[in-house]
């Protein structure tokens, strides 16, 4: 598949963030769910699937934030797959780096920076108490986003945000690889994504950030727009908002 941004590009600037809108997280604690996955993986799509029903969970976005990386290391089996970054692989492997070195694979989940098994014990999803720890709010005009952390209680520590944008029902016709002849069905999928500091002011922490340039070309039903904020270095998340984009 080729990768064509412009094309992309412009379904973004006339569609998911041509107008101003902002998310807001509650002041209760939201979990990160993170799902590590490629369309090389013949193992992968049950744990799409499984994630792509989050949308009809009632803790979407007010207790939970689900999000998709696309890793490049299965691109050798001779499919490329379009969403893949580089980058998503390298925050994988800070995330085993920073529970002792364990190896990276797919599918793998991540809750709240650490490996999280329940899929593969066929367990449902738990989340732990929503206790109270400030409130995270996105405010997206085009692809400038502002982000606005307010902790509950003062914090002396840098803190850094991530913010992505995620595409929903990207269907995906597979030419080579272990999932070769398939069409796979993609949600939750980051297309677009940035990170940096957060400045310190007066008890709060701001940037003003700029979503990244398209990974691919994409038919997509509709988008959301998802962050994060987490201590400088530290995959594990302190806040995490997201919410669906108005058409």
């Amino acid at each position: 598949m080729i990768r064509s941004a412009p094309a992309l590009l412009l379904l973004l600037s006339t569609g998911a963030l041509a107008a101003p809108q902002t998310i807001v997280s509650t002041a209760a604690k939201v979990s990160l769910l993170e799902l590590y996955t490629s369309e090389g993986c013949d193992s992968c799509p049950p744990a799409e699937a499984w994630l792509s029903d989050l949308q009809g969970d009632d803790r979407l976005w007010k207790r939970v934030v689900p999000v998709t990386f696309h890793v490049d290391y299965w691109d050798y089996l001779g499919w490329r797959d379009p969403f893949d970054s580089h980058a998503y692989t390298q925050r994988q492997q800070a995330i085993a780096a920073a529970a002792g070195g364990k190896t990276i694979y797919t599918p793998q989940f991540v809750m709240d920076g650490k490996d999280w098994l329940n899929f593969f014990d066929h367990r449902p999803l738990t989340l732990d108490g929503g206790w109270t720890v400030g409130v995270l709010s996105l405010a997206a005009d085009g692809r400038k986003v502002t982000v606005h952390f307010a902790p509950q209680k003062a914090r002396d520590d840098r803190l850094e945000a991530h913010v992505v944008l995620l595409a929903f029902g990207v269907d995906v016709p597979v030419g080579a690889g272990e999932n070769h002849g398939k069409t796979l069905r993609h949600d939750f999928l980051v297309v677009s994504d940035t990170h940096g500091p957060l400045a310190a002011k007066d008890g709060s922490y701001e940037a003003v950030m700029t979503l990244a340039p398209p990974l691919a070309a994409a038919k997509a039903t509709h988008y959301a727009l998802a962050g994060w904020v987490s201590r400088q270095g530290d995959p594990e998340p302190i806040q995490a908002a997201g919410g669906m984009l108005k058409p």
